[in-house]
């Protein structure tokens, strides 16, 4: 029997656009797997593309449960300390601007995120239209410290905001349950709710000068490839380097019967 589809029209978006990212993982390549709604649907399609072209890759996870889905769909994972390096990574983002900056850590996997995009030669990011936005800060940036001498942390990262001119603002930690979220590195999360961040560069160095603060959710000069799924399979490949923006269509109802996993 025919597989039935019942995608959300957000899910179809997602789907096309991991759809088109994995076409640029090959044999032999050490592949970064990103944490997130749309990289679930990025694993789907990379394991299918294992299965059905038979390609040997390895796979570093950027989270615990990026690590258990990649395993649930027999794609094998390694550490970035075994492989030193990544050919290619491809990752989510909470919001991309016109300049190709990112907010990422929705998933609370910012500082893995982060250090595996650094240790890629290639970084893809996949994400539905509605994440490209004309200026970043709709979307809480999260800033992930250490839980010694947090609430002074934070204390810290308020005074940055008002020397910066940062009016009206709110900062959050990050709960899971009533009580703090913990990361895979068991740090605390504060989310900065700062509706328009106008100089992200200047904000990220500033946020990593204070003491307990490991990393923040900007990621500058992170992306290589973004790749938007958009309604009925529609795909818009952007390429910074060269300015260019190219469409692709997806036959993601086909592309979602024939999943073997």
């Amino acid at each position: 029997m025919e597989k039935s589809v019942n995608l959300k029209d957000i899910d179809r978006a997602k789907l096309a656009a991991a759809t088109i990212a994995v076409e640029y993982v090959k044999d032999g390549m050490n592949v970064g797997l990103g944490t997130g709604s749309t990289a679930a649907w990025m694993i789907k399609c990379l394991a299918d593309k294992i299965y059905n072209e038979g390609i040997s890759i390895k796979a570093v996870p950027t989270s615990n449960q990026t690590a258990k889905l990649a395993l649930e769909h027999q794609i094998p994972i390694t550490t970035l300390d075994e492989v030193k390096f990544l050919d290619i990574t491809i990752d989510g983002t909470d919001e991309c601007d016109e300049n190709y900056n990112l907010i990422k850590g929705g998933g609370a996997a910012l500082l893995h995120e982060k250090i595996v995009a650094a240790a890629s030669k290639k970084v893809i990011i996949i994400a539905d239209q509605f994440k490209y936005v004309d200026t970043l800060g709709s979307f809480p940036l999260p800033v992930e410290l250490i839980k010694f001498g947090w609430s002074s942390s934070k204390e810290c990262v308020v005074s940055i905001l008002n020397k910066l001119g940062y009016k009206s603002y709110q900062i959050n930690l990050r709960m899971n349950d009533n009580v703090p979220l913990k990361t895979d590195e068991g740090n605390f999360i504060l989310d900065l709710e700062l509706a328009k961040i106008s100089e992200p560069l200047l904000l990220s160095r500033e946020l990593n000068l204070v003491p307990g603060v490991v990393e923040n959710g900007l990621f500058i000069n992170s992306c290589d490839l973004l790749i938007l799924g958009k309604n009925a399979g529609k795909v818009s490949v952007h390429e910074p380097s060269r300015n260019m923006v190219s469409s692709r269509d997806v036959d993601v109802d086909r592309i979602f019967r024939e999943f073997k996993y």
